[in-house]
């Protein structure tokens, strides 16, 4: 239903330009909290990557965001003649060549100051548990960006690129991660490139056609042991700076306890023995940084290392901690708890449900706590930045929308705040679901929020 209002006929025409079949919830109050659109207002629908809102906020309301080190550096410390590279849920580890903040080759460099020669190189990430995908997430997104695994040592961003060059035939090169069985042939007027790779699987298939005369193009593929990749991007580091690896690449992961499981809660976990003393550590930057990169290009990796850390407050880093502690913050906004379920923090599983009104309830929420004046410039700005950057540009709510976007198969969301042509600062949250085939109900959203705007 929708509620008597002006420009009621403009929103039912634009919402129906999404076609059948599609089916959408749309919520908007305005600055009392009087609704002034509900549509569905209590339907439940897959949130896709509207799910980042509420762990973003948890980190917010949770963690120092401010603190100097940013918390969760990765250390490196020596077994023996083992190294060992421990990491503890920062997402910024990088292992690039032009890195200047957060980088691998400092922590080379204090072992290499300290030994030239050492055995075993250790990727460890036993500070959170093991659960490298979210339930519910597409099997097929795990060898792309979108789908790359969670651990607790991260590095560049847990994925690494193959260069496709043109030529006859065409060369596919990689740093040596991944094998690469090279299918790809030179044609056509423009790259159409695939990539395939089996979940746990180090072959590559690149198949394809690229033109002769085309810049080569650039792939990227996600990572299913982060660990391993990061201990095997420090071992090549050491040998660069003349440490000599005479052992192999090995990794030390943490099995989900008893604990870990929101059915079993109250298990005691297994004690962990103490980490022996550092060799060196890394500060990262400060967090509020990183969650404003999470937000804007919505970035998945990231959500899901703030939901473990969140769920290390106090837990053992997994997921149903995480997750305990955004039930607890939902619990403070007084959003019922039947009107959502989450299964990650990204919003990339399927398993993920929200009602509009319950978004808006916490949105709402939002801008009377301390730090919701921060969250909210976290958001993409209409027009100008993020994933809406394109969207709402040269219309009434260019500079004037600040929100959350989702995408995922079947669904679309939108959720934030506009500020409508009185003025006033409308909260609204608009989930879509179960779109035919391809179809998007993106620009069906975005023509009923500018009618809204228009009408208040």
């Amino acid at each position: 239903m929708i509620a008597a209002a002006p420009g009621d006929r403009a929103v039912e025409d634009a919402l129906a330009s999404a076609g059948p079949g599609t089916r959408i919830g749309l919520v908007v109050a305005d600055d009392t909290g009087r609704e002034v659109v509900a549509i569905r207002p209590d339907d439940r629908f897959v949130p896709a990557s509207n799910t980042k809102m509420f762990t973003t906020a948890a980190a917010f309301a949770l963690l120092d965001t401010a603190a100097a080190d940013g918390g969760g550096g990765a250390t490196v410390r020596m077994e023996g003649r083992d190294v060992v590279l421990a990491g503890h849920g920062d997402a910024r580890l990088s292992s690039a060549a032009d890195c200047v903040t957060d980088c691998l080759i400092e922590l080379a460099r204090a072992v290499a100051a300290h030994t030239r020669v050492v055995h075993d190189v250790i990727g460890d990430d036993t500070a959170f548990s093991d659960e490298r995908w979210p339930q519910g997430m597409s099997w097929n997104n795990i060898p792309s960006r979108s789908g790359t695994a969670i651990s607790a040592l991260t590095i560049d961003d847990n994925v690494t690129t193959i260069t496709v060059t043109p030529g006859a035939p065409p060369t596919v090169t990689g740093d040596g991660y991944y094998r690469i069985d090279d299918r790809t042939t030179a044609g056509g007027t423009k790259a159409a490139l695939g990539v395939l790779r089996a979940p746990n699987d180090d072959l590559v298939r690149v198949g394809g056609t690229i033109p002769a005369g085309a810049t080569p193009e650039t792939l990227t593929l996600g990572i299913d042991d982060p660990a391993h990749r990061a201990a095997w991007r420090l071992a090549a580091m050491l040998r660069g700076l003349g440490v000599r690896v005479t052992g192999a690449i090995a990794v030390r992961h943490r099995p989900p306890s008893p604990s870990d499981d929101p059915a079993t809660r109250g298990t005691a976990p297994a004690p962990r023995p103490p980490e022996p003393p550092v060799l060196a550590r890394l500060a990262p930057p400060p967090l509020a940084a990183d969650l404003r990169v999470t937000s804007k290009i919505s970035q998945n990796l990231h959500a899901e290392l703030l939901l473990r850390r969140i769920g290390a407050i106090g837990g053992t880093g997994s997921v149903a901690d995480g997750q305990q502690a955004v039930h607890a913050m939902l619990d403070g906004a007084g959003v019922p708890r039947w009107s959502y379920d989450f299964a990650d923090g990204s919003g990339m599983s399927s398993y993920n449900r929200l009602t509009p009104r319950a978004a808006v309830r916490f949105l709402r929420w939002t801008q009377v706590q301390p730090w919701g004046a921060a969250w909210r410039g976290t958001l993409p700005v209409g027009g100008v930045d993020g994933t809406v950057a394109r969207r709402f540009r040269g219309t009434a709510l260019d500079g004037k929308l600040f929100a959350k976007t989702g995408t995922l198969n079947g669904a679309n969301a939108l959720s934030g705040f506009l500020i409508a042509a009185s003025g006033r600062t409308l909260t609204f949250s608009a989930l879509a679901n179960d779109m035919p085939g391809d179809s998007s109900a993106t620009p069906a959203v975005d023509k009923a929020l500018l009618a809204i705007a228009a009408a208040y």
